[in-house]
């Protein structure tokens, strides 16, 4: 694979190995401001590096947010977890708060109040995750009630995306974002788990086939 070049431009790189904290510290100031997950690619390409020598510096900050020292295994005297952690997922790296401190964060962030998804929002949610790309009027179908405001919802919130229009219909399809596949922690659709034990009532979701709306 071709290793990135500098940047295009009249900009030269930066020689991250003057600056404090060297290409560690360059690695995590982007973390820091990145509102997605961001590849080893792209921090190679702005810092000129090769992309083994940034993925290895992300590994390392991983575990040494969790905890871990030295080379590859947990020292007898560990550090103890940051509150936050580095994950790759959704096909890149990001920062995240701890899991363990989750309703601290919110309680923080929301100030007591909930911005929890509703049952219908959720079952919305499912059908459009495993059927995707699907219409409005088939999601409509499938639940056996209306979706219009519920999809609005989700666009809102940014967990849903209008990805393409069928070619007969004219209809909008809509597909789950980056941000979806964030919150649940995976790296792909492929990921889902089995829906039935989840959402009782949409385990025969398969049964609708492509001409159902």
């Amino acid at each position: 694979m071709t290793e990135p070049g500098p940047p295009a431009g009249d900009e030269p790189v930066p020689d991250v190995d003057v600056l404090p904290g060297g290409i560690r510290g360059a690695v995590e100031a982007i973390l820091m401001v990145a509102d997605r997950p961001v590849t080893d690619e792209q921090v190679a390409a702005v810092l000129g590096r090769p992309t083994a020598e940034v993925h290895g510096v992300l590994v390392n900050l991983q575990r040494e947010y969790d905890g871990y020292t030295g080379s590859g295994l947990q020292s007898t005297e560990p550090s103890e977890p940051r509150g936050f952690e580095l994950r790759n997922i959704a096909g890149g790296w990001r920062i995240f708060s701890r899991t363990h401190f989750t309703s601290v964060v919110a309680d923080f962030v929301l100030d007591g109040q909930t911005a929890r998804l509703s049952q219908a929002a959720l079952e919305t949610l499912a059908v459009i995750a495993y059927r995707q790309p699907v219409s409005r009027a088939r999601v409509s179908a499938i639940r056996g009630v209306n979706v219009d405001s519920v999809v609005r919802t989700l666009l809102q919130r940014g967990l849903v995306v209008e990805q393409e229009t069928d070619p007969e219909t004219g209809a909008v399809l809509y597909g789950t974002t980056i941000l979806f596949l964030e919150r649940l922690g995976l790296g792909s659709v492929d990921e889902l788990p089995r829906i039935a034990p989840h959402l009782p009532g949409l385990e025969s979701l398969g049964e609708y086939d492509e001409t159902t709306y």
